[in-house]
């Protein structure tokens, strides 16, 4: 290398084929974040069992828990993305002959390479969670309507003994009609009321006139009711069913929304977490960068005695 005649080097012999990118120290620093990472979420994990409990006004409330859960994971990757990005920066190569500016920028890419890898890692390795509980916020909402009245009716079939398969027994019943229903058994009786309910419950929500006076004569001849009588009690009873199956949909719709505006905070204050992580470990890497600048090399002199032959 050749110097020029005020004693510098000339610019294009400051270059070098060498890359600008420590693979080795990047990698080092992704290991040690992502290990730091899990230890503080199972560490995480654990508080928070032992902070939830079962029993009524005991332990943390969900919300308490909820701001906790944030706080402990922003608070991981300040920490596991800090020391990442600081080994990355404190173990890189020590880069001779380059300006500042230069050397500034590279510690830089270096500890959010670092922070890139172990965050990779590490939602592998979370990415079933992660997932489950993002399309258990989208499905949550996107069923809400016709899931509780489904659920109802269908747990109203399996109440009296209906199978998948009989699922036109409405029709079927409806064949042998009469306007003086023959005695029956209860438990037919129970079926048979059960399947009208559940059609009508499951199409418009009301009752047909001939289902109306059908169930009255049922009722009428078990109960020595008048028919007048059993037609209030039909009425009453049908008003009923159908508050319980609004007050199920009105608590899916509840339901599901929490459970996506739960969904949607997760997310975005995951986004915030991972971003003060990003800028944490491209801060400690530059700080590693310059202790690693700062080293000072010891020079020894080194002497070599010539034995004397005699």
């Amino acid at each position: 290398m050749n110097r020029s005649s005020d004693g510098f080097y000339p610019a294009e012999d400051e270059s070098t084929t060498l890359s600008g990118v420590s693979w080795g120290a990047i990698f080092a620093g992704a290991a040690a974040a992502a290990a730091l990472s899990l230890i503080l979420v199972l560490l995480g994990f654990g508080l928070g069992f032992s902070a939830v409990s079962p029993w009524a006004n005991e332990g943390v409330s969900a919300k308490g828990l909820g701001i906790s859960t944030i706080v402990w994971l922003a608070v991981t990757q300040i920490i596991a993305s800090g020391a990442g990005g600081y080994i990355a920066g404190r173990l890189r190569v020590k880069w001779a002959y380059m300006h500042g500016d230069e050397v500034y920028f590279r510690d830089t890419a270096h500890g959010f390479l670092a922070w890139c890898v172990a965050t990779l890692v590490t939602a592998t390795l979370v990415a079933g969670s992660v997932s489950s509980l993002v399309s258990g916020g989208v499905q949550a909402g996107a069923n809400m309507v016709g899931g509780a009245a489904t659920a109802a009716t269908q747990a109203a079939g399996a109440a009296a003994g209906n199978s998948d398969g009989d699922q036109y027994g409405y029709y079927i019943d409806s064949l042998f009609r009469d306007d003086r229903p023959a005695a029956v058994s209860d438990d037919a009786a129970r079926g048979t009321v059960t399947r009208i309910f559940v059609r009508s419950l499951s199409n418009d929500g009301q009752l047909a006139a001939e289902d109306r006076a059908y169930l009255a004569q049922l009722v009428a001849q078990r109960t020595n009711l008048t028919q007048a009588d059993a037609e209030r009690r039909v009425d009453e009873v049908y008003a009923r069913t159908q508050k319980a199956v609004a007050d199920a949909k009105l608590a899916a719709q509840q339901a599901a929304d929490t459970a996506a505006k739960v969904a949607a905070w997760t997310t975005l204050w995951m986004f915030v977490a991972l971003l003060a992580g990003a800028f944490f470990a491209s801060l400690a890497a530059t700080f590693g960068g310059r202790r690693r600048d700062a080293v000072v090399y010891l020079e020894t002199d080194t002497y070599v005695t010539t034995p004397t032959i005699r």
